[in-house]
């Protein structure tokens, strides 16, 4: 199966990211990008997209970019991972850009960085580890 369509067909299945509006942007091997934006049901308390909506495209970013890269077998999930938010996320859209720093057969380490496409800082850095496992166990 061609990569962008099976990605594509996963995160279409992905009920939280339609939820907050996520939208598949890039697939390549070993990098994927995730944009959201900045709806006020999305936001916290002063207007900010919340911390949150940004870790979520992070995180789903970065696991899509160890997908890649893993059999048309395997599926992955989160085991750890860390973010700093780097200022407030204050924009209208943001976009997860996410690379894997070493991958293999049962853990990849990824990381990515969420941007703020209006002004274009960086709002948050993300550092995590997937963990590889049989289609049927991801359910």
């Amino acid at each position: 199966m061609e990569l962008y369509t099976r990605i594509k067909e996963s995160f279409d299945k992905q009920k939280f990211m339609h939820h907050i509006g996520a939208k598949l942007e890039s697939v390549e091997e070993g990098k994927v990008s995730i944009s959201i934006e900045n709806k006020g049901q999305l936001s916290q308390q002063e207007g900010f997209m919340h911390a949150g909506a940004t870790t979520t495209i992070a995180d789903s970013a970065a696991g899509y970019a160890a997908l890649t890269m893993m059999p048309e077998d395997r599926e992955v999930v989160s085991v750890e991972f860390k973010v700093n938010l780097l200022r407030p996320a204050a924009g209208t859209k943001f976009m997860a850009n996410a690379w894997v720093v070493k991958p293999g057969r049962q853990l990849t380490v990824v990381e990515a960085e969420v941007v703020d496409l209006d002004s274009g800082k960086l709002v948050a850095k993300f550092q995590g580890t997937m963990f590889s496992v049989s289609s049927g166990e991801a359910e």
